[in-house]
């Protein structure tokens, strides 16, 4: 069955054919809802470690290839689905779309700011899908602070932190430097958590340090980054991980003239003096599925997705002037 998407102007055969780059959890995930989705068929992976590629591929009853290169270079390929290292997303989503694929592929969309630029205007050219995925927008914290954001009046300061203690460090890519990126570049989801909320960033500052066990790797990182919004709203965004911390930390505050929201992944409260009231926060489980989903409904009938390039284009704008600060010690605004 073929089916036009009328409104992007995509011609998608059903079953969509897919690949992936990577074996890791998200691409466990997506080669799970890809294999057991009849819109969807899982043809080929390629990974960095050629044993754990051929154990994924024989899981998924899939084609290990050689290299994310000659994946994307497949012509039975309509949809390239990127879950690998950050090092690699442009580069790989590049070479995607320059091969006629549509792409998905995890945030960062790219650690530098204008081969993003590029990867979203070669896909407007060839009129191919480029999905950055951020399923923290389809989260039920994100969900229930939207909502409860009209509790609370006029917002004048936020502050999220995410702390999370780990003893000992594994020598993994998200402990690299050159692998991951700038942690705010890398962890993405924090940033554009606050620019979907409060908007356009006016200013940033940041200090970061690192523990390092050599040049490239680190045991643990704390980040602690000030914006001030167009609006007037204050946020400050803690990020660490590592071996120095002894306890975790996920809260995110935010602060109105009519009261006070206090959430962490499992709940929220409403505090408004000595009235204090619970706010339900609904399940992680299940976004990357329903994140899936929903491209499979995009390609093939059109439906609109839940974020747009744009907006994960400009978080990675704020993240880029904040690792400017870190570096420079000064205030940096954001370059659009």
């Amino acid at each position: 069955m073929t089916e036009i998407n009328t409104r992007s102007g995509f011609l998608v055969n059903s079953p969509i054919k897919a690949g992936i780059v990577g074996t890791g959890f998200a691409a466990k995930l997506r080669a799970q809802m890809l294999s057991a989705d009849p819109r969807s068929r899982l043809v080929a992976v390629a990974g960095r470690d050629p044993q754990k590629t051929a154990a994924f591929c024989q899981a998924f009853a899939a084609e290990a290839a050689v290299s994310w290169r000659k994946l994307v270079e497949r012509e039975d390929l309509d949809l390239v689905i990127v879950c690998t290292v950050n090092r690699d997303h442009g580069a790989i989503a590049l070479a995607a779309l320059a091969n006629g694929k549509h792409v998905v592929v995890e945030y960062p969309l790219s650690l530098e700011v204008s081969e993003a630029e590029r990867a979203i205007e070669l896909a407007e050219k060839y009129q191919k899908l480029l999905h950055i995925e951020h399923i923290e927008l389809l989260g039920g914290l994100h969900l229930a602070i939207q909502e409860s954001l009209p509790l609370i009046g006029q917002v004048f300061y936020a502050r999220y932190a995410t702390i999370t203690a780990v003893r000992p460090v594994p020598q993994r890519w998200t402990y690299q430097h050159s692998l991951f990126g700038f942690p705010f570049a890398g962890a993405l989801s924090r940033l554009h958590r606050f620019t979907d909320l409060f908007g356009e960033v006016a200013s940033v500052n940041c200090q970061s340090q690192f523990w390092e066990t050599h040049p490239d790797f680190y045991k643990a990182c704390l980040c602690n980054a000030q914006l001030r919004f167009a609006s007037g709203v204050f946020a400050e965004v803690v990020y660490g991980k590592g071996e120095v911390f002894w306890q975790s930390e996920n809260i995110f505050t935010i602060y109105g003239e009519d009261g006070t929201l206090v959430f962490t992944p499992e709940s929220g409260q409403l505090i408004q003096g000595e009235n204090r009231q619970t706010i339900p926060v609904g399940t992680r489980r299940g976004l990357f599925a329903k994140d899936t989903d929903m491209v499979l409904e995009c390609l093939l009938k059109g439906t609109p997705l839940y974020v747009n390039n744009t907006s994960s284009l400009y978080a990675l704008k704020v993240a880029a002037a904040i690792e400017r600060s870190s570096a420079s010690g000064q205030t940096e605004t954001v370059i659009n």
